[in-house]
């Protein structure tokens, strides 16, 4: 009878699946694995750092709304995958990770590699686990991304020891579970008492404003909820990874009134988003006290640690939406909500030539501002954007509108810098077709530079601008320790890798030479621009901790 290794069931099952696309770096024991998945079609693409190949993984997830694949050799090679998943556990996005590891029959006996790599991704993942027969690869790879998009999306882990990889069965011993069936997600409804009670809170509201994450983006349910809002009028304020939901540029958005919208606001439906520091967990004095809460979660854990709560609504957000369009049509319309637009409006028009003023700045050494602006002027309207760093997160938070939904991305709450080169990679690895443009900051640049090198290497074309401040955040008054980093020629090293790299140093080269990048990367090469900016520009928000930098 014929035989098969567990090498080749990794390979088969992952094809099966559906994965296209995995990122990884070369080592035993995975080696002969990733061979198998290489021959059955699906791309590998090979990076500088196990963290890089993780951190790809959730770009190209949180772009294609499917979980992301990302491998590590034995011991250290897992353990570098960490910081990225970790990442993503707080993201709350899905991807798989597999790691090579000592062979099962050595356990405990020191060998090559050996720790219980298990054991150290349990606290950075949904669910993690081993195979310890050959013939359930298949089975265990299944139940991994079935555990990542179950409920509350996010990662998982599956150690893979040598001797199972390379153990040799009987193809008729394999146990070959459904795997069409694998990425097919359930979309609970909200309980119709529930959305009834919403619908009434709303006819009662004068101040509501819709409070939406990541859960919309996870639930495909960005028509719905663009539909609700249009249809009811409703304010709509997103947090950073939850935006191009609603277009920025929409009627209803009123970015710069944002503040006010939330102290003001008599009612919050939260849609798919936790109520933590984002949103100052709903207390005063940024938010109001005395509003109502409308809660929508498709984690009923979410929902009952929720400190304040009128009604949870436990459901698939996109579903739960279409619910409240079909309740709540006739009953919650646009006009009721005219007076609480116009004076939202009414802030948006007087604050937005003040903000534009602050863009349009000629100041040498070039403001951060000034280079948001010409990145959000330049970049197409579909792009897709990856910011990455402290000062220039923030300037850019606050000036470059998302007008799609899934093409905003930075790190979340988890706050971890280098995730804009590794993200950068795996967007334009999930959508080689649109515009992927990585702005970042000097320091957050160096963590994973060499990410350039694999952009470069897979024929990746992606631009990438640098805020170059001479180090870490703002140091008006030179007073942060470790803080210099010194202004790097980061276009000579962009130009060694075979990229076209420049330098800028005054406001009105900026275009030109975002535009020359363009033209790199129409022509398949990554492209970096260098600008120098200045170094005691600080960025205003809202400090979320004592320890903020």
């Amino acid at each position: 009878m014929a035989t098969i290794s567990g090498n080749q069931l990794v390979g088969e099952t992952l094809k099966r699946i559906g994965v296209d696309t995995c990122f990884f770096i070369m080592g035993g024991p995975i080696n002969d694995a990733l061979t198998a998945s290489l021959k059955r079609g699906i791309r590998g693409i090979d990076v500088r750092h196990e963290q890089a190949a993780a951190m790809s993984a959730q770009a190209y997830s949180r772009v294609k709304n499917k979980p992301g694949v990302c491998f590590g050799a034995s011991g250290p090679g897992t353990i570098n995958l960490t910081t990225g998943v970790a990442n993503a556990l707080i993201d709350c996005c899905p991807i798989v990770a597999f790691g090579g590891s000592s062979p099962v029959k050595d356990f405990g006996t020191g060998t090559f590699q050996e720790i219980d790599q298990v054991a150290i991704m349990k606290p950075v993942t949904k669910w993690a686990d081993r195979v310890y027969e050959a013939r359930r690869i298949p089975e265990m790879i299944d139940i991994a991304f079935r555990r990542s998009i179950t409920g509350k999306p996010g990662p998982v882990y599956l150690d893979l020891p040598s001797d199972v990889l390379y153990e040799e069965i009987e193809e008729s011993t394999v146990q070959w579970p459904d795997l069409t069936k694998t990425l097919v997600r359930s979309r609970p409804q909200g309980d119709p008492a529930q959305i009834e009670q919403a619908v009434k809170l709303l006819e009662k509201s004068s101040r509501p404003v819709v409070l939406s994450g990541s859960g919309v983006l996870w639930s495909d349910g960005a028509d719905p909820l663009r539909k609700w809002v249009e249809a009811t009028g409703m304010p709509i304020y997103t947090t950073p990874q939850g935006r191009g939901v609603l277009p920025e540029d929409h009627p209803h958005a009123f970015l710069n009134a944002r503040s006010t919208a939330m102290k003001e606001a008599d009612l919050y439906l939260v849609v798919g988003t936790r109520l933590n520091f984002v949103f100052a967990h709903l207390q005063p004095p940024r938010m109001s006290g005395t509003a109502k809460v409308i809660r929508i979660d498709i984690d009923p854990a979410e929902i009952g640690s929720s400190p304040r709560v009128d009604v949870g609504i436990v459901g698939d957000a996109g579903t739960v939406m279409r619910q409240l369009l079909a309740a709540g049509s006739g009953r919650v319309d646009a006009g009721r909500f005219a007076d609480w637009r116009g004076r939202l409006a009414a802030i948006e028009a007087e604050k937005r030539p003040e903000a534009e003023k602050a863009m349009s700045t000629d100041k040498v050494p070039i403001h951060p501002l000034r280079l948001c602006k010409e990145v959000r002027d330049f970049i197409d309207r579909d792009a897709i954007l990856v910011v990455d760093g402290q000062e220039i997160l923030n300037y850019g938070r606050q000036s470059i509108p998302t007008y799609n939904p899934r093409h905003r991305i930075n790190s979340g709450t988890f706050g971890t810098m280098g995730v804009g080169m590794p993200f950068g990679v795996g967007a334009k690895a999930a959508q080689p077709d649109k515009q992927v443009v990585v702005l970042h900051g000097d320091g957050s640049f160096g963590l994973n530079c060499m990410e350039l090198d694999t952009a470069a290497r897979h024929n990746i074309p992606i631009i990438v601008v640098i805020s170059l401040n001479g180090g870490w955040t703002a140091d008006p008054k030179r007073d942060k320790p470790g803080r210099d980093l010194g202004y790097t020629r980061f276009d000579l090293f962009a130009q060694s890798l075979g990229c076209h790299g420049e330098q800028v140093e005054k406001p009105q080269d900026i275009r030109p030479a975002l535009e020359r990048a363009k033209q790199a990367i129409r022509n398949g090469k990554p492209a970096l621009v260098n600008v120098v900016t200045d170094f005691s520009a600080r960025a205003v928000t809202v400090r979320f901790t004592k320890t903020a930098t």
